[in-house]
């Protein structure tokens, strides 16, 4: 059996990997020149079935009103984008009742433990190295209100299966020294110690580089225009380089898979967020982060990745715009004096790596894996801001499905078929 996969971020690799152990021939397909140049390329560093719950909370339609214009908002809506995101964007919102949230946030749990299993598999098999850490993650508050409502959603987390200890300050510091600077602005937090973290950039193009020496084919700068099918089935890719075919096909491009299939006739919900992130070196500043840190009231994190940090966060509506806004930059990296104002910013301001990545997301915050109405041609997309997290389970549970084998996890909760669909 032959088949192509459209992406080589952390989706496309990882089911291009478990599609060769059920002995298929594959072929990926990528318009940038290595793996993991895009939105797998330096995002928060974080593996968290924590963070099951999509973005859409129950009020979010208020506070978007509350955000409107503010640079400094955690979810800024550029209007620019609103002819691409309009009825997205009200999907996005329709979903965000409370039982519909729970409801999706469980999926997602369900999806987030399975892959963190098997990334473990590949991490144990494989040897690969990504400065992972398994440490767990800290949240850490500054008011009761936010405290209080997370340690709702960690119980209900905790029904199913996450692990949680709720901190008041002094703990927070024993447990993370490196806050210690805020001590007096802390009222708790909430450490999830079966989270992990690590570098998926590096972890991705480990795997792809796994997956050559078994016979995967990467095809690098080579940009995909036309998917072709014949009576209702896939027969081959346009490229810049020619026609390809193949018995099926994966489509794993993240934020640009509804542009891909949109000539088909199939209506994905799914639209790019976009997210920033810094990363600087960490030095020899010392008491450095031990874990991943989530500060819930400025919704940002900041993630220690071997000898760097990584700072991300904001969510950026602006359709398909990659480029990097220094007022967004400038978030981050107040960020950084607020949150560890010992750090000597000041000596590392000319080795700090800027980036921008569009998180391909749903409107009802779960991926879409699986099937599509075109026979042959399968989806692995709209993970959000759990790509990293999911990412290796949905390689194999779709690899799975296209060998015909059978999945470990019912991907009816993940596929096109389960909600009403955007009509652009």
């Amino acid at each position: 059996m032959k088949v192509l996969v459209i992406g080589s971020g952390l989706a496309g690799v990882a089911s291009a990997w478990f599609l060769r152990q059920y002995g298929a021939e594959v072929t990926v397909v990528d318009r940038c020149d290595g793996a993991a140049m895009e939105t797998s390329h330096a995002n928060a560093g974080m593996l968290t079935p924590s963070m099951a719950d999509p973005w859409n909370h129950p009020g979010m339609l208020l506070k978007l009103l509350k955000w409107i214009g503010r640079e400094e908002s955690p979810m800024l809506l550029r209007p620019a984008a609103l002819p691409a995101m309009a009825v997205w964007g009200l999907q996005f919102l329709r979903n965000s009742s409370p039982e519909r949230h729970r409801e999706n946030t469980l999926k997602n749990l369900r999806l987030a433990n399975y892959s963190l299993d098997i990334l473990r598999e590949l991490r144990a098999e494989l040897g690969i190295e990504y400065d992972s850490l398994t440490a767990g993650t800290l949240k850490f508050f500054r008011d009761r209100k936010t405290l209080d409502e997370f340690v709702q959603l960690a119980e209900v987390l905790h029904e199913h299966g996450v692990d949680y200890r709720a901190l008041k300050g002094d703990a927070v510091i024993e447990l993370e020294p490196s806050l210690a600077p805020i001590r007096n602005a802390l009222v708790g937090g909430l450490h999830f110690p079966a989270d992990e973290s690590g570098d998926a950039r590096l972890f991705c193009e480990a795997l792809a580089t796994r997956a050559g020496e078994r016979g995967v084919v990467f095809r690098f700068g080579e940009t995909v225009s036309d998917i072709v099918t014949e009576r209702g089935r896939f027969q081959a890719l346009l490229t810049s380089a020619g026609r390809l075919e193949a018995d099926a096909c994966v489509v794993a491009a993240g934020s640009y898979s509804p542009l891909l299939v949109k000539p088909l006739g199939i209506k994905l919900p799914v639209r790019p967020v976009k997210g920033y992130s810094i990363t600087l070196p960490l030095g020899d500043w010392h008491p450095r982060p031990q874990m991943p840190l989530i500060d819930e009231t400025l919704h940002l994190a900041a993630t220690p990745l071997g000898d760097k940090l990584r700072v991300a966060g904001t969510a950026e509506l602006a359709g398909w715009d990659n480029r990097i806004r220094p007022e967004r930059i400038a978030n981050l990296q107040r960020f950084v004096g607020q949150v560890f104002p010992t750090y000597p910013a000041h000596r590392h301001q000319d080795t700090i790596t800027e980036w921008a990545g569009l998180r391909p997301m749903s409107t009802d915050g779960v991926p879409v894996i699986g099937a599509t109405p075109v026979a042959g041609l399968y989806l692995a997309t709209g993970y959000g801001h759990l790509g990293w997290t999911m990412s290796s389970g949905a390689g194999a549970l779709l690899a799975a499905l296209v060998t015909d084998h059978h999945p470990p996890l019912d991907l009816g909760p993940y596929s096109l078929q389960r909600q009403p669909h955007p009509d652009r």
